[in-house]
């Protein structure tokens, strides 16, 4: 399985009202996704699977991709995906689909890095994915943790030079 890990857009401040949970992409963020986009289509990825956290700019973000990917099928959202959430029950869900599947995902820090983290390591190492950072990691397993190979970690400002 192919997992396309990334991390939401930049998103507009935190303000005492809406919540964390209803910040929502900024418009720099909005495009430096678009463009991100476009990176990858040139590099021919089809989708799959799109599982994103509930919160919006996690939402937005795996909209705007979908879209450009020409993805149709369903984007699920996942409460495990959330900041807080369990990787373990993420990584069981990962576990019932096919192993020839490209699936994005879509969320936040620290727990994307640490999942990559935990995927490509047996002992400690940092990965720091930047917003709107893209990591793609080859799985070789799912259960009980997902085990697997980097494949890539790339910058907004990759991802923008490949379209």
């Amino acid at each position: 399985m192919d997992l396309l890990i990334l991390r939401h857009g930049e998103a507009g401040r935190s303000s005492p009202s809406p919540g964390d949970s209803k910040r929502s992409l900024t418009s720099e963020g909005q495009q430096e996704i678009i463009d991100l986009s476009s990176g990858l289509n040139s590099l021919k990825i089809s989708l799959d699977g799109v599982f994103t956290s509930p919160l919006l700019r996690a939402k937005q973000t795996a909209a705007i991709v979908a879209k450009s990917l020409k993805y149709k099928n369903e984007i699920k959202e996942l409460d495990c995906l959330k900041p807080e959430g369990n990787r373990l029950e993420f990584y069981s869900v990962l576990s019932t689909l096919k192993q020839d599947s490209t699936v994005l995902v879509v969320g936040h820090e620290p727990y994307l890095s640490e999942m990559i983290s935990e995927a490509i390591s047996l002992s400690e190492c940092r990965i720091n994915l930047k917003k709107a950072g893209l990591a793609k990691i080859k799985v070789i397993t799912t259960l009980p943790k997902i085990k697997g190979e980097l494949r890539w970690l790339l910058t907004p400002k990759h991802l923008k030079k490949l379209a």
